[in-house]
């Protein structure tokens, strides 16, 4: 009965079922509709994640069962597993719709609400599909494989480490999934800019130059082998094994991918938004709707962007005037002038670089002492800070966050870009740790984990203008605690803002005014002050994430449109650790049911207090 307990605790009642009792409540709750709504989440969640073995490797929860079959496998790529997926969204939903609301409690309501908004996202996305760059210059198989092994895949026994090699075995089939889509995409007319093209293939021809035993495959199963002490004759064993399977199967395979994007060069020579893409102004206003949860139209955000662009400049500029600068010129040659000060910039050296990561995570411990006056709920797991790695950093962004596993066994992470040293400028640190660690990112999924009163998939699904408008509010959060003080951290506050604001002008602007990628890099350098490495990172990130960066400043300014309605309701009785419970401990949720959250928050918290007068 205690493991049963435990079992429903980390997974839901489904699989609990499933391993526990066995019979034909198992076949019905399995095959057909649950009796019971939050059985029916749980085992649409688990058919879900039983098909990604690397999601279930991520989550890291069954491990404590003895079930680990699913770390020695990759997941399947093909167009059919796709298929497949999208099958399974539509009957779940089907199923779902047929749970009466009348019978449902206000905790399971906003559940069946939560589901059908992803849902009905899914069923949408399924005419636009293949309108995506499997592989880019972010993210993709040819990145991610390798960071997967490196951060995920763990290993504690010999059978870890013959799994990692198993995975390796499986890259072959994977990478070849991945290029029939590709090869399917080009049948639709649908080809990534040319700039993805020639960095992929940098980065491709450059991981298959390293020699196995150098490489972060190879480097990655070493050090965990000697960190968990397996005896030394299975690591030498196994470490010759994976050599093999990298020399002759994931270099390969990775070969395979630089010979169709060599040829795939010489058929694309220009840079142009989804808009060039069959119906692509129709996929991008939907994409501008997944992302942000909102109706709002291209142009309604274009110029709301430009508007917070001129009003986030100024701000700037009167500190910089208060500091003794010359700002007769404008905003980019007092923000220029201030780039070039070398006392706001570490040594560019591996000691340099060192003490950047070590002051993060000294910005982090500090913060993370100050926050009770503003919260009493919590993370449960740690966060660490460490550096983006070597082989992908010229092309990845500035910052990212790994959520923790949820049994435990792993902390968060945020993961710092060292590349360029001048994009890491001192006044800018605070602002990026609050937003990727403490109270950001780290904070709020950490909390979303440990909601075991929620179904499952509502403690593990992402809802970007949510989740990244909190990460962009905890930095005015931070602020308003008192940890950026210093006039130049506030600079580095409102430009981490003024960031997210250029965004929404540089995004519509590009997909839907059919900006160039040169206009685009030169009106974020003008009206940013960012380093150009930079910049034409991100500008190429929107290229291959239509509508995603539009989600931070939306999600930010109605977070604080909420709090600021919490407040004036409220008023002598708003408390910020109360709005913040309720924004933090119902998972990621569209703005919408957010919204509808908070209204909930204030006319119960007005309603108990009528009835004691």
């Amino acid at each position: 009965m205690r493991l049963f307990k435990k079992i429903m605790k980390w997974i839901g009642l489904t699989l609990a079922v499933v391993l526990v009792l066995g019979g034909a409540f198992i076949a019905h709750s399995w095959y057909f509709k649950p009796v019971n709504i939050n059985i029916f989440f749980a085992r649409s969640f688990m058919q879900f994640a039983l098909e990604s073995p690397e999601l279930l490797s991520s989550i890291h929860v069954l491990e404590q069962f003895g079930i680990d079959g699913h770390n020695a496998e990759l997941d399947d790529e093909s167009i059919a597993s796709g298929d497949r997926l999208f099958e399974h969204m539509k009957r779940s939903k089907e199923i779902l719709l047929t749970y009466d609301d009348e019978d449902l409690s206000a905790g399971d309501l906003m559940s069946k609400r939560v589901a059908l908004n992803m849902m009905d996202a899914l069923v949408e996305l399924e005419k636009y599909r293949f309108h995506n760059y499997p592989l880019n210059q972010l993210f993709g198989v040819q990145s991610g494989f390798p960071s997967f092994m490196e951060s995920t895949h763990q290993i504690h026994s010999v059978g870890d480490a013959e799994d990692y090699v198993s995975r390796l075995s499986q890259l072959g089939r994977k990478f070849g999934q991945v290029l029939d889509g590709l090869h399917h995409r080009e049948q639709l007319g649908i080809l990534p800019p040319q700039f993805v093209i020639t960095k992929v293939l940098e980065e491709m021809r450059n991981f298959v130059a390293t020699p196995a035993e150098e490489g972060i495959l190879m480097v990655s199963l070493t050090d965990k082998m000697k960190e968990a002490e397996l005896p030394e004759k299975e690591q030498q064993r196994i470490a010759l094994e994976a050599r093999d399977q990298i020399e002759n199967t994931v270099y390969p395979a990775y070969e395979g991918f630089i010979a169709y994007f060599a040829e795939l060069d010489n058929k694309v020579n220009e840079n142009k938004g989804v808009w060039a893409l069959p119906d692509g102004d129709d996929y991008y206003r939907l994409t501008m709707r997944l992302f942000t949860t909102t109706d709002y139209t291209p142009d309604y955000i274009h110029n709301f962007g430009l508007a917070e662009v001129d009003r986030l400049q100024t701000e700037i500029l009167e500190i910089l005037k208060a500091e003794g600068w010359d700002v007769t010129q404008g905003f980019y040659a007092a923000i220029s002038e201030m780039a070039e000060i070398p006392r706001f910039y570490y040594s560019d050296s591996d000691e340099g670089r060192d003490q950047i990561l070590a002051d993060y995570q000294t910005i982090i411990d500090e913060v993370s002492t100050g926050l009770e006056s503003y919260f009493d709920v919590l993370p449960g797991a740690g966060v660490e800070v460490q550096r983006v790695p070597e082989f992908k950093e010229k092309t990845s962004p500035g910052a990212y966050y790994q959520p923790p596993a949820m049994d435990g066994s792993r902390p968060g992470v945020f993961y710092a870009n060292l590349y360029d040293i001048k994009a890491t400028p001192r006044y800018g640190m605070r602002t990026l740790a609050y937003h990727e660690a403490v109270p950001g990112h780290h904070f709020q999924l950490a909390i979303q984990q440990q909601q075991e009163d929620l179904p499952f998939f509502r403690r593990v699904i992402p809802a970007v203008a949510y989740s990244e408008g909190w990460a962009l509010y905890a930095e005015r959060l931070a602020w308003e605690l008192g940890f950026q003080d210093d006039p130049y951290d506030n600079i580095g506050r409102l430009q981490a803002e003024l960031f997210r604001g250029v965004r929404l002008v540089v995004d519509t602007g590009i997909h839907y005014k059919r900006w160039s990628r040169e206009e685009a890099i030169d009106y974020m350098i003008s009206n940013t002050g960012m380093a150009e490495s930079d910049v034409v990172a991100e500008i190429e990130r929107y290229f291959v994430l239509p509508g995603q960066a539009l989600a931070y400043k939306v999600g930010m300014t109605k977070l604080l449109e909420l709090r600021d309605l919490a407040s004036t309701e409220l008023g002598d009785q708003f408390d910020i650790r109360e709005f913040h419970n309720v924004v933090l401990t119902n998972g990621s949720v569209p703005l919408g049911i957010l919204e509808d959250l908070v209204k909930q928050y204030i006319a119960a918290k007005l309603d108990a207090s009528s009835q004691q007068q």
